[in-house]
């Protein structure tokens, strides 16, 4: 069964913003902050992570979510595993490929492992921490 449109426009409106600031802190840091590109996008993620939990509990999943620090560390759990989606597109990127450039590191960990852990982060949230009663948690069937 596939999610309704209104958590989707959601849970994308959330993410949106997540991804803005951690565009933004990741490009900041790893530029004029000369921070490494992995401590630069390990800080945007723990900023980014926040809004989107912020985003999601009080707009696309207000109606089932849960009080208390347990949801937020499962969506803590859930994101930093899109984290490991992401620090390893910028990895290989950057260590393995050897493209080492700005544009190169923002494009694997911004761009290309974003949508890689965008996939993992939406079903894992709606599966584990905003689980809706009656409400199958796999989205794929």
């Amino acid at each position: 069964m596939l999610p309704c449109r209104r958590e989707l426009i959601g849970f994308a409106t959330a993410g949106l913003l997540a991804y803005a600031v951690d565009l933004a802190l990741f490009t900041y840091l790893r530029g004029p902050a000369g921070l490494d590109p992995l401590t630069a996008k390990s800080v945007s993620f723990l900023a980014a992570c926040t809004v989107a939990y912020a985003g999601n509990a009080l707009g696309t999943y207000r109606a089932t979510r849960r009080r208390g620090l347990r949801p937020y560390a499962v969506f803590f759990a859930v994101n930093l595993a899109g984290a490991c989606v992401q620090l390893l597109c910028l990895a290989v990127s950057h260590y393995g490929l050897g493209l080492t450039s700005q544009r190169a590191d923002t494009v694997s960990g911004g761009v290309v492992g974003m949508a890689l852990a965008t996939v993992l982060r939406f079903w894992g949230t709606r599966t584990w921490v905003f689980r809706a009663e009656g409400r199958v948690g796999s989205w794929t069937g």
